[in-house]
């Protein structure tokens, strides 16, 4: 199973302390039971608000890379590393080589 991401431990938090004391005042509840429930129902719902929050897709040439080396087996992974490797950054090779006129 997969890390959680900060967004969904945030809304999930922020789920389960609002809909709490939303709850316990609605309720007017004063009970052992009654705040074992609220709390119960509480957690649920936060779970269910954190698992339903979008995780972001990942992009770049480093997910392509992954889902290339997944489907073809790690030595095509590798060697397309190794060749991302050698591509030098088209700025950077500017950079270092002015063109005098």
């Amino acid at each position: 199973m997969p890390r959680p991401t900060a967004a969904q431990l945030a809304y999930g938090s922020a789920t389960v302390i609002v809909s709490t004391i939303a709850m316990l005042l609605l309720s007017q509840t004063s009970t052992g039971l009654g705040v074992a429930v609220i709390s119960a129902a509480a957690l649920a719902l936060g779970l269910l608000v954190a698992l339903t929050v979008p995780v972001p897709k990942r992009r770049g040439r480093h997910a392509a890379r992954t889902a290339a080396g997944a489907s073809a087996g790690s030595a095509a992974s590798a060697a397309g590393a190794a060749q991302d490797a050698r591509v030098p950054d088209p700025r950077t090779a500017s950079a270092e080589h002015p063109v005098h006129h």
